[in-house]
């Protein structure tokens, strides 16, 4: 299965948004430049995080995006689904009946084994990522890392 981009990104920007104080925000273009991404496609990718209730979103001069909850819950599984979406990768055409080497009916009353090993595997993976929370991550992150973060975020400037 292969993902897109933006998943990687808005990965990224959610454990770096969950490190900041509270009460802190980033916006989308510091995190466009911490992590050298074209801003305004960051920032559609963001509102999808907004939209799905990962982030809050405010707007003016000192706008920004903070976490909507604590990081304990939210879910990798619902950053990565916020950008994807939760349709499976795998679409059984059901080929099985199809061309010289087709099964005759009776034979396909059942699920295609394929496809439900494909689904067994996409359940696995889903339910894998939902274990994980941003606290999660949190916790495997260096102890300097926060600070870090907040100061490299604080030095970019995004306005006039």
């Amino acid at each position: 299965m292969r993902l897109p981009n933006a998943t990687e990104w808005v990965l990224h920007c959610a454990t770096t948004i969950a490190q900041l104080e509270p009460g802190e925000t980033a916006s989308a273009a510091q995190l466009a430049a911490y992590y050298d991404l074209p801003a305004p496609y960051l920032a559609k990718q963001l509102q999808a995080l907004v939209r799905a209730g990962v982030l809050t979103g405010t707007t003016g001069p000192h706008g920004g995006f903070r976490l909507a909850r604590p990081a304990a819950e939210i879910t990798l599984l619902e950053i990565v689904e916020a950008v994807r979406g939760a349709a499976s990768p795998y679409v059984c055409r059901e080929i099985r009946q199809q061309g010289v080497g087709a099964l005759p009916p009776e034979d396909c009353r059942d699920t295609c084994i394929l496809a439900a090993k494909m689904a067994e595997a996409y359940d696995a993976w889903r339910a894998a990522l939902a274990a994980e929370s941003l606290a999660d991550v949190l916790a495997g992150i260096p102890d300097t890392a926060p600070e870090r973060t907040r100061s490299r975020l604080r030095s970019i400037r995004t306005g006039p």
